[in-house]
C-alpha cells in the first residue's frame, strides 16, 4: 500500500442529512424560492453528482424559475445557480463549524496512521472545495488536515460517477494505482474509482446502505473503532476478514490486485 483516497460526503462524515440538506433548504429560505426539499427528496437527489447540479434541477419548477428572475439563457441560469451555491456552501460551512457533523467512526484513527507510516492521503470529491476542506478539519484536526491533498468541485469538468476526479488524483501526486485504495459510500463513487481503475472500500451511510455494490473490494457499516462503535462488514468478496476495525495491515491485502477481482473470498 502506498495511498488512500477518502470521499468526503458520507465518508468523512454523515454530511448529507445533518448538513448539506438543511444548508440547501436555508439557502431556499435566504433566496425565496418556494422550494424545500425533505429527507427523501434529497436521498433521490443524490444520484446527481454535485451541488449545483442539484441546484439546477430546481429552475425545471416554473414557479421557482420565476422567482429566481426568469433567467433566459444558459449562462443566466448558470449565473443564478453559482450565486445559490456560494451561499449554501456559506452556510454549510458554518454548520461544520458549529460541530453539528461529528466525524464517521475510525476516520481519524486511520488517517493518522496511514500518515505516520508515510501513505499518501488524499480527499476526492463533487463538493466545492471549502466545504470539503470544512469537513476534512473536522474529521483529523485543523493541522493535519493541512497536509492533506484535496480535489474537490470544479476541478473537473466531469462528477462522479464519471472517473475524472479520481484520475486526476493519481495523475496529480504521482500515485500507484495498484497500490491505492479508495474509500467511498456510494454507487456513484465507486463506479468513478473503479472507472480510474482503483480498488473501492465502502463504508455505506444512511442514504446508501441499500445501493449496489457487487464491485467493491470490501462493504462496512464504517471503518470502526476499536474502542468505540464497531463495523459491520456487510461484504467482503476479497476474503480481507476485518474484525471490529479496518487497520491498515487490512487494507494493504488490498493492494496488488485488480480493483474488479472477487476471486477467493466470501461474501
Amino acid at each position: 500500500m502506498t495511498a488512500l483516497i477518502f470521499d468526503c460526503d458520507g465518508v468523512l462524515g454523515d454530511t448529507e442529512r445533518d448538513g448539506h440538506l438543511p444548508a440547501f433548504n436555508a439557502t431556499f429560505a435566504q433566496f425565496g424560492l418556494p422550494v424545500r426539499w425533505s429527507v427523501e427528496d434529497y436521498g433521490r437527489l443524490l444520484r446527481i453528482g454535485g451541488g449545483k447540479e442539484r441546484l439546477a434541477t430546481v429552475l425545471d419548477d416554473p414557479e421557482v424559475w420565476r422567482a429566481a428572475g426568469s433567467p433566459a439563457t444558459a449562462a443566466e441560469r448558470a449565473e443564478v445557480v453559482a450565486t445559490w451555491h456560494k451561499a449554501k456552501t456559506k452556510t454549510f460551512t458554518e454548520l461544520v463549524a458549529a460541530g453539528v457533523i461529528p466525524p464517521r467512526p475510525g476516520v481519524r484513527r486511520v488517517i493518522t496512521d496511514a500518515l505516520r507510516e508515510g501513505w499518501t492521503v488524499a480527499v476526492a470529491s463533487t463538493s466545492a472545495e471549502p466545504s470539503v476542506r470544512a469537513v476534512l478539519a473536522g474529521a483529523v484536526g485543523d493541522e493535519v488536515a493541512a497536509t492533506i491533498p484535496v480535489f474537490a468541485g470544479d476541478v473537473v469538468p466531469r462528477k462522479k460517477p464519471d472517473p475524472a476526479v479520481y484520475q486526476l488524483t493519481v495523475e496529480q501526486l504521482a500515485l500507484d494505482p495498484a497500490g491505492t485504495v479508495v474509500i467511498e459510500d456510494s454507487r456513484n463513487g465507486l463506479l468513478a474509482a473503479l472507472g480510474a481503475g482503483l480498488a473501492t472500500v465502502v463504508t455505506v451511510s444512511g442514504y446508501t446502505r441499500d445501493e449496489d455494490f457487487t464491485e467493491a473490494a470490501l462493504v462496512l457499516t464504517s471503518l470502526g473503532d476499536p474502542d468505540g462503535e464497531r463495523l459491520e462488514v456487510l461484504a467482503d468478496p476479497w476474503g480481507v476478514r476485518p474484525v471490529d476495525a479496518l487497520g491498515l495491515s487490512e487494507l494493504s491485502r488490498l493492494a496488488g490486485r485488480p480493483p474488479h477481482d472477487t476471486q477467493g473470498g466470501q461474501t
